[in-house]
């Protein structure tokens, strides 16, 4: 049971730093008057795909695998 704490509380940590990581290389959405219309521009013609739209993914991924080891270290680990 020793063992599965330390490999469950690794994994968290690892998870967490992914997470911050991922959350902080993301470029803001909030860029004034131009951002606005140029973000209009961009629904209304269709948006590249880019390195946001896979850090957009990975933040998912990851906030899951947070909720998921946080409710699984929970109810294993008492």
């Amino acid at each position: 049971m020793q063992g599965l704490r330390i490999v469950l509380t690794v994994v968290y940590i690892l998870v967490c730093i992914g997470l911050i990581a991922a959350v902080l290389l993301q470029s803001g959405k909030s860029a004034g008057l131009s951002g606005t219309i140029a973000g209009g521009a961009e629904t209304f013609f269709g948006k590249k795909k880019g390195i946001d739209d896979k850090l957009a993914k990975l933040t998912e991924v990851l906030a899951i695998a947070f909720l998921a080891l946080s409710i699984l270290m929970m109810v294993a680990i008492k």
